[in-house]
Formats: C-alpha cells, sequence, structure tokens
C-alpha cells in the first residue's frame, strides 16, 4: 500500500487466521475438515489440482486394451507414449520451480490447468501413433502441478509439520492415478451405451478436459499465494524482495546443493517408480491373467489408490522421527521405506504365477513406495530455504527422469529391451531401487549430521541458511525470512541431541500469540550473523556501520512478537524514503 501523501509504502495491516500460526506465518496444525483461507484453502486445491493432473495423464494408460484396438498400435508404439507420457514434466517441473518464485503458485496452478486443458481435449482427436504419443506428452507436462503443490503447502505449514502436510497433499494427489484405472473404464462403458465403442472412449476425455478449466478459474479466483497475501500485495509492500533477492543467486543456491542431486535420483527411484507402475499395470494385468478391462482397471486401481494413506503415512513418520532424532531420524526413516519398497518391487515381478499373491505384493509395494515419496518431502524443505521452489522442481522432475529411464530400459519393448519380459522388468527395476537407495547414507546437514555421522556442534541452523545470502544482501535484509526459518527448523536437532535442551523452549515458545523469542535465541543468531559477515569478505565503515545497525533492527523485528512487530513497521514507515522495507528506516546520506 502507499501513502497518497507522500507517496511512501506503509505497513500491510494485522493478519487475522483461523488455524494457530508461527512467526513466519505458517499454520502450525492441520485440520483437514477445513477450508480457511489461506492455509487449508491452499492445502485442499493443492492436492485436488495434483489429483486431476494425474488422472488425465493416465487416463489414456487405463484405456490401452481399446485405443491400441482402434489404432492398431504396435508394442512399441505403446512402449513410447509411456515414456512420453512422463518426460514432457521433466523440463516443466525445473521450469515451474523457477516461475513459482516470479508469479506464485496461485497463478502457477492457473496457468498449469489452462495451458494443458486443450491437450486433453485434443486426446478425443487422434488418429495415429505419433499423435497419440505427442499428445500425451503435452498431458504429461501437467505433472508440473506438482511442484506447484509443495511448494504451497510447504509456504503454508509450520516445519514441524510441513512432511505431514506435503505428503498429504501430494499422496491424495497421486491417488489421481488410481481414481483414472477405476472411473475411466466406467465413463467409457457408459458413454458407450450410446455411441459407438471407438467413439465412446474418445468422448470420455472430454470430462477432465472440463475439469481443467474449471479448476483453473478457481485457483485464481478464490485463493492467495501465501499467508501474507497475494504476490502483487506483497511485492507492493517490499516483502516479496525480502523473501527472493536475485533470481540467478536463488538458482544456484538449488542447484549447487548436492542434497537437492541426491534427493532427485532417489526420488527418481520412488515417485518415478509410481509412475511406471502407474503406466503398465492395467495393462500387465489384463494381459497376464486375461481379465477383462473392467476388471483389470479395478484391480490396478489398487496400486494408486494407496495414497489415500500411504504417502501421507510416510510424511508423518518423518516427522515422528524427527521428534526424537531429527533430521537422521528422517533420513533413517526415508532410507528404510525406500530399501523395502525396492525388496517388494522385486518381489512383484517374482509372483506372476498367481493373481492373489500379485495383488497382494502390489499392495505392500505401493505403501512403501508411497511412503518414501512422503518422507523424501520430510528431508527436501530443509535443504534450501532461499531455493526452496528450485529444489523442488528439480527433485519433482527426477521423479519423472526416474520414470522415463525405467520404462525405456525395462519396459519400452524396443532394441533397449526386445526380450525383456514385463515381469522381469519388474524385478530389475526392484534391484535398481534397492542400490538408489544407499545414496541417501551421503545426505549430511552440517547442524544435524547424517544417518551414521553426528551435527557438527560449532555449526548452526543460522550459519547453515544465512551462507545462501551475501553481505550485500544482508544489509538489504534480504536475509531476513531465512533467519526466521532457521529458528522454526531447530526441532530438527531432535530430543536426544546435546544441543537440543538449549533450544526446548524457543521450540514450544507460542510465539503465535505474542510470546517473543528468548533472549538467546537472539544473541545465537546474531553471532551467526557475525560469523557470516566476517567471512564473506571487508566492507567501507560505512557499509560496516550501516550493515550492523540493520542486521540488529532485523533480528529485533523478527525475535518480537507478532503485535510488537506491527507497531515497528507503522512506525518504521514514517522515516522511510522512497518505500523502504519494512520495518526500517529509509538509508541515510554519509
Amino acid at each position: 500500500m502507499t501513502s497518497p501523501e507522500i507517496g511512501i509504502k506503509q505497513a500491510p495491516p494485522p493478519l487475522e487466521f483461523k488455524l494457530p500460526v508461527d512467526s513466519e506465518m505458517k499454520a502450525t496444525k492441520i485440520v483437514i475438515y477445513s477450508i480457511a483461507q489461506p492455509h487449508m484453502r491452499a492445502f485442499h486445491l493443492s492436492w485436488i489440482i495434483f489429483f486431476f493432473t494425474f488422472f488425465a495423464t493416465f487416463a489414456p494408460a487405463v484405456l490401452i486394451p481399446i485405443i491400441r484396438e482402434d489404432m492398431s498400435l504396435t508394442k512399441t508404439d505403446l512402449g513410447i507414449s509411456g515414456v512420453t507420457a512422463v518426460c514432457g514434466a521433466i523440463g516443466m517441473r525445473v521450469i515451474m520451480g523457477f516461475v513459482l518464485d516470479i508469479i506464485g503458485p496461485r497463478f502457477g496452478n492457473a496457468m498449469t490447468m489452462l495451458l494443458f486443458a486443450p491437450a486433453v481435449f485434443c486426446m478425443s482427436l487422434v488418429q495415429s501413433a505419433g499423435d497419440f504419443q505427442c499428445v500425451r506428452l503435452f498431458i504429461g507436462c501437467s505433472l508440473c502441478a506438482f511442484v506447484t503443490c509443495q511448494f504451497w503447502v510447504g509456504s503454508m505449514f509450520n516445519v514441524k509439520i510441513v512432511g505431514t502436510a506435503n505428503a498429504i497433499t501430494a499422496g491424495w494427489g497421486n491417488m489421481g492415478g488410481g481414481a483414472t484405472a477405476l472411473l475411466m473404464p466406467l465413463m467409457y462403458e457408459g458413454i458407450a451405451d450410446y455411441v459407438p465403442a471407438f467413439h465412446a472412449w474418445r468422448y470420455a476425455f472430454f470430462i477432465p478436459g472440463g475439469i481443467f478449466v474449471l479448476l483453473g478459474v478457481v485457483s485464481m479466483l478464490f485463493s492467495q499465494d501465501a499467508p501474507q497475501g497475494d504476490y502483487r500485495m506483497m511485492k507492493e509492500t517490499g516483502q516479496l524482495v525480502q523473501s527472493k533477492g536475485n533470481i540467478w543467486a536463488v538458482a544456484k543456491c538449488g542447484l549447487l546443493n548436492y542434497r537437492s542431486w541426491i534427493c532427485f535420483m532417489t526420488y527418481g527411484y520412488c515417485f518415478g517408480v509410481e509412475l511406471t507402475v502407474d503406466n503398465l499395470i492395467v495393462d500387465y494385468l489384463y494381459d497376464q491373467f486375461q481379465l477383462d478391462h473392467m476388471t483389470a482397471g479395478g484391480l490396478g486401481a489398487l496400486f494408486g489408490l494407496m495414497n489415500l494413506f500411504s504417502r501421507a503415512s510416510g510424511g508423518m513418520l518423518s516427522d515422528l522421527a524427527a521428534i526424537p532424532w531429527g533430521m537422521r531420524g528422517r533420513l533413517w526413516v526415508l532410507f528404510t521405506l525406500q530399501l523395502l519398497g525396492g525388496v517388494f518391487c522385486l518381489a512383484l515381478g517374482l509372483v506372476d504365477y498367481d493373481l492373489t499373491a500379485t495383488i497382494v505384493v502390489m499392495i505392500i509395494f505401493s505403501i512403501f513406495c508411497q511412503q518414501a515419496c512422503g518422507a523424501t518431502f520430510g528431508v527436501v524443505p530443509f535443504i534450501s530455504r532461499r531455493a526452496y521452489g528450485v529444489v523442488s522442481g528439480l527433485v519433482g522432475a527426477g521423479g519423472n527422469v526416474g520414470a522415463v529411464v525405467t520404462q525405456t530400459i525395462f519396459f519400452q519393448g524396443s532394441a533397449s529391451s526386445p526380450d525383456m519380459t514385463k515381469q522381469d522388468g519388474l524385478v530389475w527395476m526392484g534391484v535398481m531401487i534397492m542400490g538408489i537407495t544407499f545414496l541417501v547414507c551421503f545426505i549430511h546437514f552440517p547442524m544435524w549430521g547424517s544417518m551414521f555421522f553426528p551435527a557438527n556442534p560449532d555449526v548452526s541452523e543460522e550459519d547453515y541458511y544465512l551462507r545462501e545470502w551475501n553481505a550485500d544482501e544482508v544489509a538489504q535484509g534480504l536475509h531476513t525470512p531465512s533467519l526466521r526459518f532457521a529458528m522454526e527448523s531447530k526441532s530438527n536437532r531432535g530430543s536426544h541431541s546435546p544441543m537440543h535442551a538449549a533450544w526446548a523452549h524457543v521450540a514450544s515458545s507460542p510465539r503465535h500469540v505474542g510470546a517473543p523469542v528468548p533472549a538467546r535465541a537472539f544473541s545465537a543468531s546474531g553471532a551467526s550473523i557475525r560469523r557470516h559477515l566476517s567471512q564473506v569478505g571487508d566492507f567501507s565503515s560505512h557499509k560496516q556501520e550501516r550493515t550492523r545497525s540493520r542486521t540488529a533492527m532485523n533480528i529485533l523485528f523478527l525475535t518480537a512478537s507478532p503485535c510488537q512487530r506491527i507497531k515497528t513497521l507503522e512506525s518504521g514507515t514514517k522515516g522511510a524514503r522512497g518505500g523502504g522495507t519494512p520495518g526500517r528506516e529509509g538509508p541515510k546520506d554519509p
């Protein structure tokens, strides 16, 4: 907001929420049956939109028995179409990570749904294998909604429950892969009562296409980007500038962090495997056990429908393990779940002689596979605060890369795997899952440790997250959200950590109702900033003085209660010149 008299930015009005919030205005609890703005509305819109992108992407795979007969598709044609359905989202997920930092998740979701709705409608017009593969490519690009889902929810919920919130929304979204296996045959049968069979499957795609358009409009009109408001308003008040900074600097923080790439690879062999199985399971049951397409679709749906609870339970296990063991507990949960997923994937390929055994093993495999997906995003939000969107996009793209690699090697039916059956492909995919899982052992956070090595007691959360900012950015106050996040993330030390006791009172302090952070948090944060400034270089005496004063004001603003912050914002803008950062006076001439 801008004052009409003097043309300066004014502090935003006090915000009120239906849910309790922390110092970042993130909700500290999840109320499933609520659609309160902004936290729970973003929660539900995230998973519903992702659900229907999954639904549309794998709807052609469910109707393969009818489509391949209508268009005389070969095994190679179907293999290529399965690969194209998931490879398009690789680049789109990385791009979406950057887009979210610019336009926000509200428009990101709306853009995704409205941009790719025409591709869903076009499925009714395909006439050849090339047409079919091309349309599946563009529909699959809509799976970039996963990045928006995780980014939006991660921006709305506190670090103690972010693993659970991310896992629930992603899991319910992934459930679209199971729902489409159950519902598309029913829609086809219903439409086939009135039109010829080879026209019925084409008309069925008008239903998900129409839902794409509807959800795009709803996302744009009835939600907001962040707890503080929409990105446009946040830019006007200066809040978004503090959060983002230079876009290339943000990209480097995400892309040059080796933890991002390890999660990229491991996610490729939990979520990527899930995509692969969604693509082939109905066709596998149809051919292997001579089932009709309704029965094969219903049984194949069980794999995806396990997401109703399985992925969410993976995030919950990650959050629960973090209470006593911190980040080390999160990593052990991820390692164990993904390793078991590999074991049961291998077993699925070995029980091809019996339908009952196949379904039982498939369900157990789906639970561990999807739990590993949820546990992955119990770790991802802590890799980088500044580049959270970039990291989410990169890791999400890893899932699609894994799907492309496994389908190309084991299930395409081309020269790369001419004689490999689906059973053999499942066995070797299980072996690859188990091998890739051991990369988790190499994820190490200096302030929290890794699976086998403890934390460095001389490194704090502030040290880790402030290294993403240079001294000039600290002088401008751009580091403040990272500093706030660092203080909230101290729960990842775990109650069994020797460093936990000094911060236990910080984690339990009810800051959302006005209690300030204790003095020890203030002094430790200030010490971390001073260490950071001493490492990035010297300044002129004027810049040193300005940095010290602004850093002090940043910490005071951060550690104050919400009511105190509002008063600071209101008083700070009175002396601002030309729109300084809220809560601080404009810079003086030397």
